[in-house]
């Protein structure tokens, strides 16, 4: 799935292990009913800001909720933790994403010339207010992801590898398929 949706720039599995195990890391996978992994998404935390290091799903089972519904658990997750706020970069033509994180209230901070290696794609740097987007969370002013529960959570799985991703047609993802990976690459 890394391939899938980052082609060259995909990290190596090695690599996925290493940022899973590194320290102040958190990730989050939403794996289907019969097992197979749908999305995933991790941040690092520094004890002041929020870092989105990745996020995804599988280009099949896209645009039906499981990205925002990743993402609003982790800021949920980094509010909890005390974060001020949440960056991330994100490719300049990447729109649904962009649109995405517009939707949860992140704001375009910045431009990173080349960012993305080995092709050289430019980032745009975003940033989101976590207390302002929990307290419009909780408020219920910000959109709802589809059929999912605002701040779920998470249950445990059976299993959870690297960075893949497969669902099914007619899920829609919940907290009952949440596994959250504290930063020692241990299921909570």
């Amino acid at each position: 799935l890394e391939r899938e949706l980052f082609g060259t720039g995909a990290w190596s599995e090695a690599l996925v292990r290493q940022e899973i195990n590194a320290p102040a890391r958190n990730y989050l996978v939403d794996e289907g009913p019969e097992g197979g992994i749908r999305g995933y998404a991790g941040y690092w935390y520094d004890g002041d800001d929020a870092e989105l290091m990745t996020i995804g799903v599988a280009k099949r089972w896209q645009r039906r909720g499981i990205a925002i519904h990743l993402l609003e658990y982790l800021l949920s997750q980094a509010h909890q933790q005390g974060a001020r706020r949440m960056l991330l970069e994100v490719r300049v033509d990447n729109e649904a994403a962009i649109s995405m994180y517009a939707r949860l209230g992140f704001l375009r901070i910045g431009l990173r010339k080349r960012y993305y290696q080995p092709e050289g794609g430019d980032a745009y740097t975003m940033d989101l207010d976590i207390a302002q987007w929990a307290a419009m969370s909780y408020a219920g002013r910000l959109p709802q992801s589809d059929g999912a529960r605002r701040h779920p959570s998470p249950a445990p799985v059976d299993a959870v590898g690297t960075d893949t991703d497969a669902t099914r047609q007619g899920d829609t993802p919940t907290g009952r398929n949440m596994t959250a990976m504290n930063d020692a690459g241990r299921k909570d």
